[in-house]
């Protein structure tokens, strides 16, 4: 119910905070180069969001041919993908999120969020040859099975 409800305000409070901004600059610099401004600044972010993706696919190529796992890329696919659909949203506070999802140490530091925040929700299990275990356990878990000593 939590969930829903931060749903139903982001979905309904950032469009008619995105309008009276729109407005209000409108105001002061005219209907004619607002109109222009939103959307040179959603050209100039799908065209950042193409070259980031670009960036993230080549680094998750590489990290897949060297026969690591693309966690950190995985995640920053995700979020420039994030932030193009951000660009193409119409409005000043969508257009500063995507741009600011498109610079990677600002990305950076919301991908250590994101997963910071992965890390308090979820039991992080690693997997070795002894067995499944989590990273902070220093006690081995057995399982004993009678077997037939013929």
């Amino acid at each position: 119910m939590y969930m829903l409800l931060r749903l139903l305000l982001l979905f309904t409070l950032v469009p008619v905070v995105e309008v009276i901004i729109l407005i209000r600059i409108g105001r002061h610099i005219g209907a004619g180069p607002t109109l222009l401004g939103v959307l040179a600044i959603g050209l100039l972010g799908v065209w950042l969001a193409r070259h980031e993706g670009f960036r993230v696919l080549t680094r998750i190529r590489q990290e897949l041919a060297a026969g690591r796992l693309p966690g950190d890329s995985t995640l920053d696919a995700l979020l420039v993908l994030v932030a193009g659909v951000l660009m193409i949203v119409p409005g000043v506070l969508t257009d500063v999120a995507g741009l600011l999802l498109l610079i990677p140490p600002t990305r950076a530091l919301v991908r250590n969020w994101l997963k910071r925040s992965f890390q308090a929700r979820f039991s992080i299990m690693h997997f070795t040859p002894e067995g499944l275990h989590r990273p902070e356990d220093d006690f081995i878990d057995v399982e004993v099975r009678a077997t037939d000593e013929r």
